[in-house]
C-alpha cells in the first residue's frame, strides 16, 4: 500500500462507493480501479491522500473483511 497522491489520473478515475451507503455522505469510502491498483478515498473528504493497493493487497483486505480474523490466520 502507499498513500501518494494519484495526481494524473485522479480526474480520469471512476469512483464508486457501496450502495450501503445511503445519500447522507456519513462515514464512507470510494473506490476505483486503475491497471494493477485499486485506489481508496475519504468520502468525505475527497482531496485527502489516496491510498493506492495492488490487487493482490485488495483481495487480501477485502477477503479479511469477509471471513474475520480469525479465518486469516
Amino acid at each position: 500500500m502507499n498513500t501518494e497522491r494519484v495526481m494524473g489520473d485522479r480526474g480520469q478515475l471512476k469512483w464508486r462507493k457501496s450502495s450501503y451507503s445511503g445519500t447522507g455522505g456519513g462515514d464512507c469510502i470510494e473506490v476505483a480501479t486503475a491497471p494493477g491498483t485499486v485506489h481508496v478515498r475519504d468520502s468525505k473528504d475527497r482531496q485527502k491522500p489516496i491510498l493506492s493497493f495492488s490487487h493482490e493487497e485488495w483481495s487480501a483486505f477485502v477477503g479479511y473483511a469477509k471471513t474475520g480474523y480469525e479465518a486469516c490466520i
